[in-house]
């Protein structure tokens, strides 16, 4: 029968991701919808250590703080609406207390500078060119804290700003990590509130600029995510009720394109022993003092046991 659809079939890349790669994720909150599946499924993954961030300049800008092993002081926080916070960072790290905001930010900091230098991969999500510039400084910021727009112009970075920035620092980062892969997605997240013409014209600057990029790095290459959602998943049965997000269906269709291009099958049959793993662990019994229940934690051990001692590299 004709596929009354138009599919773009998973193909194979010579990057191959395993257990023993550890990842680093950084962008829009898709870089979560993937990179939180493999923390599930016990990956040497880290997701974000920034927080979700849209825009490529505000990505780069992270991982510049990384390269320039710099840390966070209280010269670097704001304080707002009784609360702390970093224009790097998402509301996720803001504190009513400063040195737990400083904390906080510095432990996330200092693992993803570590993660950075030892990464197999690099798998970065830009979800919009539209930035926000914060006047008092002129910087480009991660999020706006909801402070009023007054304080912010509104910019839309062009193909030839994003290039330049990535390329520069693309360069840096070999330097530190000869050997990490960079792998960049758009986000197929589509962001309404710029109308859909500004929308696209956002993400085909996205896209043009990863083009590029990609033409003069032998170590980055793309991984079509926008293109799975717009073009095979072009339905609405496949949206969240904002008809804006994917749902959970096209997460896990858009999940199991890349689990093809990016897996071998020793990797693929080792998931599956993983998530049985995970599935029982996350099991809620009736009565959790009941023999039977501390019957099937203790085989949940052993069998983790039996899993680590074949797999050394896994880490529960």
């Amino acid at each position: 029968m004709k596929p009354y659809r138009t599919i773009i079939e998973p193909k194979s890349s010579d990057y191959k991701i395993g257990y023993e790669t550890p990842v680093l994720f950084l962008g829009s909150c898709f870089t979560e919808n993937i990179g939180n599946k493999m923390l599930e499924l016990k990956f040497p993954t880290l997701v974000n250590p920034f927080g979700v961030q849209y825009n490529p300049s505000s990505v780069r800008t992270s991982l510049e703080i990384l390269l320039d092993k710099r840390d966070f002081n209280e010269d670097d926080l704001h304080f707002y609406n009784n609360q702390w916070l970093s224009f790097y960072h998402d509301t996720e790290f803001s504190n009513s207390d400063k040195e737990a905001c400083l904390n906080n930010i510095n432990n996330s900091v200092n693992a993803a500078r570590k993660r950075l230098q030892n990464a197999s991969y690099l798998i970065i999500t830009f979800g919009t060119a539209w930035a926000y510039q914060y006047r008092e400084t002129g910087n480009i910021v991660s999020n706006c804290h909801k402070i009023p727009a007054k304080e912010f112009d509104r910019v839309r970075l062009s193909v030839e700003d994003i290039f330049v920035q990535w390329a520069k620092l693309l360069n840096r980062i070999e330097d530190l990590n000869p050997d990490l892969k960079v792998i960049f997605t758009v986000s197929p997240v589509r962001h309404w509130k710029d109308g859909a013409v500004q929308n696209q014209l956002s993400k085909s600057t996205l896209i043009l600029a990863i083009n590029q990029i990609i033409k003069i790095f032998d170590n980055v290459e793309y991984f079509p995510a926008y293109e799975i959602m717009m073009d095979d998943l072009r339905d609405y049965r496949f949206y969240a009720d904002d008809m804006l997000h994917p749902s959970k269906v096209a997460v896990d269709y858009i999940w199991d394109y890349f689990t093809k291009t990016y897996f071998e099958a020793q990797t693929t049959s080792l998931i599956k022993e993983v998530k049985k793993l995970v599935v029982a662990e996350n099991h809620r019994p009736f009565n959790k003092d009941s023999d039977d229940y501390k019957i099937f934690l203790e085989n949940i051990q052993n069998t983790k046991k039996a899993l680590v001692s074949k797999h050394p590299f896994l880490k529960f």
